[in-house]
């Protein structure tokens, strides 16, 4: 693989427009693993079978019915799983992503870097990472795999105990699979300073089920 450098610094407000991208970027890219997680639902099934079991009768014995009924549900759930995180970004654009300034530099409990990569002299802010009420780690699709998720996600955690806080609550959602490594392989390389425990929470919206691993961390 190429050689390259990389560095995490505080956010500028020079970065807004590309964090700005990184973020909408990598909340939707959520979109399609939580339809397919959704749609593997034995409910949701079930559902499926049965509506386009009713298109093929009332088309009269229709195949094309069927299809169609059953291509309409699945339009429906994906509606639904994008409209859950489409709102979420939409939410945090109009909140504290709106100036990143007052609610994370200037707040001394919050903060807020990017990740920038230097490739034969030529730097990009590849990733970010914020920790504040909200919290949220992104790595751009050429740049993962890389040890750069651990980086973001260990100045994070260091951040908190330079803090000195005591526990920290952790929620990402199941299909979030990449992320949901990351926590566990950086939180063994500190297991000397963290635990953690995790449980199954629900997160529901326009019908649809998402689930959430609640991570618990604890500083000894």
């Amino acid at each position: 693989s190429m050689p390259f450098q990389f560095s995490i610094r505080e956010y500028r407000p020079s970065d807004q427009h590309v964090v700005t991208s990184l973020f909408c970027d990598g909340i939707r890219e959520h979109v399609y693993p939580a339809f397919f997680k959704a749609m593997s639902h034995p409910d949701h099934i079930g559902i499926a079978l049965s509506i386009s079991m009713a298109g093929y009768v009332l088309g009269g014995s229709s195949y094309f019915q069927a299809l169609l009924f059953g291509s309409a549900w699945a339009g429906l759930i994906y509606y639904c799983c994008h409209e859950i995180y489409d709102g979420y970004v939409a939410r945090r654009l109009n909140t504290d992503m709106a100036d990143i300034g007052a609610n994370y530099l200037e707040n001394p409990d919050n903060g807020f870097w990017v990740l920038e990569a230097d490739v034969k002299g030529r730097s990009k802010v590849v990733g970010m990472v914020r920790y504040g009420e909200m919290s949220h780690i992104v790595v751009v699709f050429p740049w993962r795999r890389k040890n750069l998720g651990s980086q973001l996600m260990r100045k994070a955690l260091d951040f908190c105990k330079e803090r000195g806080y005591a526990r920290l609550v952790l929620d990402v959602s199941v299909p979030q699979k990449e992320a949901i490594s990351l926590f566990h392989k950086s939180w063994k390389t500190i297991s000397q300073s963290v635990s953690f425990c995790g449980q199954i929470h629900l997160y529901i919206a326009h019908q649809i089920t998402i689930h959430f691993i609640n991570y618990k961390i604890n500083y000894q």
